[in-house]
């Protein structure tokens, strides 16, 4: 006594063995029962996905993987080899579950984590002022006007449209910058670009001959001294 056992009696235990005669005569002695727990727990895992945030980390928990692990007693603790996950896990990544019981036994089982970036970059716009050149056009590239876009993971592409200018767009032109990120998010702002013409015409001039009337007098127009004047936006108005 006594001669059944459980969890509770792992370690050192004290039987008796009560021992009787024939005739009724009884006597005991002791003995020391040692109980020892070999079985390792049932370690079962479930795969997951986890996002990054915006500043491009994630982090898990064993317990996240954990599906229902046991043990023929208890759990004492769940650990992972790998909790903390960047812009370069992005992807599938595998991580190990190691299952201990209260008697130091440990099993260990696998599960897919997978990390995704699903925050967009942010886009920072300024606004500029550029020219015409003296064909009567302007481009502007996206790195004109941007304002010191970023993303945690970095960014990929930075676009602008309208990125061309003519005559037609003197003055203010809303342009929108689109940066996407290394993950393939996306996102947007809008900059004025405005567009000057510092750019004088070409005055040509042409010799003429003219008489005087009966009066002595003679005028001319501007016309009459163009030799051909021009400028890429167009000529308003000539005078002489």
């Amino acid at each position: 006594n006594p001669s059944t056992f459980n969890c509770a009696n792992v370690g050192s235990n004290t039987a008796t063995l009560p021992v009787t005669d024939v005739n009724g005569n009884v006597s005991t002695c002791t003995a020391n029962v040692t109980l020892n727990d070999t079985v390792p727990p049932i370690a079962v895992c479930q795969d997951l996905t986890v996002q990054l945030d915006a500043s491009g980390n994630a982090s898990i928990t064993p317990a996240d993987v954990n599906n229902g692990s046991s043990d023929n007693c208890a759990i004492d603790t769940l650990t992972l080899d790998n909790s903390s996950f960047g812009c370069a896990d992005v992807g599938t990544n595998t991580v190990t579950l190691t299952v201990t019981d209260v008697n130091g036994n440990s099993t260990t089982c696998t599960s897919q984590v997978t990390v995704e970036d699903t925050i967009p970059p942010v886009a920072v716009c300024q606004n500029i002022t550029v020219q015409l050149d003296a064909s009567g056009n302007a481009t502007i590239t996206a790195n004109d006007v941007d304002g010191g876009s970023n993303d945690a993971c970095g960014i990929d592409s930075l676009s602008v449209t309208p990125s061309s200018f003519t005559c037609s767009n003197v003055g203010a032109n809303t342009v929108t910058l689109t940066a996407t990120d290394n993950n393939g998010n996306s996102s947007t702002c809008t900059a004025t670009v405005t567009i000057e013409d510092t750019v004088p015409p070409v005055a040509v001039c042409q010799n003429i001959t003219i008489q005087l009337d009966a009066s002595g007098n003679a005028s001319i127009t501007a016309n009459d001294v163009d030799g051909g004047s021009n400028d890429a936006c167009g000529v308003a108005s000539l005078s002489v």
